[in-house]
C-alpha cells in the first residue's frame, strides 16, 4: 500500500498519528494497541542518545520497530549536535528525552509498522510561525533542530501562528518520507 500524508496545514506528532490510525483496518488497529500497551518504557529523563537508545533496547518489541525508533533519534541527535556545535553522542535531550517523548516516538513508528506502507509520500511540511517557549528560551519557529532537521525538504508557506511542526514530527518525517509532492 502507498501512504500520502497531507502536512500542508499541521505536522505535529498527534496530526500524523491521526492520519496514520484512520488508515488502520480493526485488525490493525488492534495490533497497534497490542503492542504499545505491551511496551514499557523506564519513566526517567533520558538525556544522551546512549540513555535513550538503552530503553529502546530494553522494550520488547520486534527488533525492526527498534530500529525505526532508533533511526528517529538518531536524526533528533543529529540536529541536536548541528544546532549545538558537539558532538552526537554529547547532546542533551530535553522535552524528546522524557518517557512521554519516547512513546510519543514509539506511537508514531508502531503505526508505520503496523500499516507497512510499501511507499510514503507527503506535501510540503507545515511549520507554523511565531515563537516557542522551549528549554533554552524563546526560540522563532521552526525551532532551530526542527530547521536543521527540514534542511532539503520542502515546507509549505507559513500562515498558521504556533509550532506546527516539532523536532520530533520532523525528524518522523525525515526517516518515513520517500519523496514530497504538492
Amino acid at each position: 500500500m502507498e501512504l500520502h500524508l497531507d502536512l500542508t496545514k499541521s505536522a505535529t506528532r498527534a496530526t500524523l498519528l491521526d492520519e496514520l490510525l484512520a488508515l488502520m483496518s480493526p485488525e490493525q488497529r488492534t495490533r497497534y494497541d497490542y503492542i504499545l500497551n505491551h511496551t514499557t518504557i523506564p519513566d526517567k529523563h533520558h538525556h544522551s542518545i546512549g540513555e535513550v537508545n538503552a530503553s529502546i533496547d530494553a522494550m520488547t518489541i520486534d527488533d525492526a520497530l527498534k530500529e525505526n525508533v532508533r533511526g528517529v533519534y538518531a536524526i533528533l541527535a543529529q540536529a541536536e549536535a548541528k544546532v549545538h556545535g558537539c558532538p552526537v553522542e554529547e547532546t542533551h535531550f530535553h522535552e524528546v528525552g522524557n518517557a512521554a517523548g519516547i512513546r510519543n516516538a514509539l506511537a508514531i513508528c508502531t503505526a508505520f509498522y503496523v500499516l507497512d506502507p510499501t511507499r510514503i509520500t507527503a506535501t510540503p511540511v507545515q511549520t507554523g510561525q511565531g515563537t516557542v517557549q522551549c528549554a533554552h528560551g524563546l526560540m522563532d519557529i521552526p525551532a532551530p533542530a526542527t530547521a536543521a532537521i527540514l534542511e532539503g525538504i520542502p515546507r509549505a508557506t507559513p500562515v498558521f501562528e504556533g509550532e506546527l511542526c516539532t523536532p520530533t514530527s520532523a525528524a518522523l518525517i525525515k526517516y518515513y518520507v520517500q519523496e514530497f509532492v504538492a
